[in-house]
């Protein structure tokens, strides 16, 4: 009596054993009865009946998902490798484990060939410069497509762009180019900005004849603070005119 009491014992403590789960707060079960989905449980302590409930654990938690560097062949015919990741997480369970086989799977290989699409339908100049716009149309297309398994993708990003070695030394010199051009401007501007204020200089001073002769006095004394300085001092056109206009009644006479 004593030996069947152990085993009828030890059978109830198996059945408590295998009736008895704990989920953490960042999880969820899907129940199966016979087969069939009755619920999703949890978190904390659920029971089971043995033998008869099976179930399946889900992670609402949420998951970074590395896509692996895809060849792409951008709409301005530019062959690259692009990788991006994908963060999503799971909101519905139930719909989780039996509307797909595998959404971990699913997910990444979804993730795949949207971002093979998107980014050959854009050229260069737009993956280089404008990845915020490429990411908000991978994160509206995979959460559209996602959302029938019960999946909310939060945020796509795309991280790196493998280029040619001939394209990276045809960016640097347009890169170059546009550089130079910037500078050309820029002196070009300078120079004409330049030329205003001397105008507006000369335009001032001319209608004085006295400030004519101080900035010329005035230009020869800073010629004259530096040491080793040979000036030379110009006649002015309009001496040269007074002396002939002088010399004329004299030689006449």
């Amino acid at each position: 009596m004593l030996s069947a009491g152990i085993v009828i014992v030890v059978i109830i403590l198996g059945l408590l054993y295998a009736s008895i789960r704990i989920l953490q707060e960042y999880q969820r079960a899907v129940i199966f009865r016979l087969g069939r989905a009755v619920g999703v449980k949890g978190p904390g302590l659920i029971f089971l009946i043995p033998l008869i409930d099976k179930m399946r654990r889900v992670d609402l938690r949420t998951v970074t998902l590395d896509i692996p560097p895809q060849d792409v062949i951008t709409k301005d015919n530019v062959s690259i490798k692009v990788n991006a990741v994908n963060y999503f997480r799971v909101v519905d369970p139930m719909r989780a484990i039996i509307d797909v086989e595998d959404f971990l799977y699913a997910t990444g290989q979804l993730a795949q060939t949207t971002l093979r699409a998107v980014v050959g339908q854009v050229e260069l100049d737009e993956v280089l410069s404008d990845r915020e716009a490429i990411n908000h149309r991978l994160q509206n297309i995979l959460d559209t497509a996602t959302d029938p398994w019960g999946i909310k993708v939060i945020q796509v990003e795309v991280k790196d762009v493998d280029l040619p070695q001939e394209m990276r030394r045809s960016i640097a010199k347009q890169a170059e180019a546009e550089r130079d051009r910037r500078a050309k401007i820029i002196m070009a501007q300078a120079e004409e900005s330049a030329a205003e204020h001397l105008a507006a200089a000369a335009n001032k001073i001319s209608g004085d004849p006295v400030a004519v002769q101080l900035r010329y006095m005035q230009t020869i004394l800073e010629l004259n603070t530096q040491s080793n300085t040979t000036i030379i001092l110009p006649i002015p056109v309009d001496l040269i005119s007074h002396l002939i206009s002088l010399a004329k009644p004299l030689k006449e006479s």
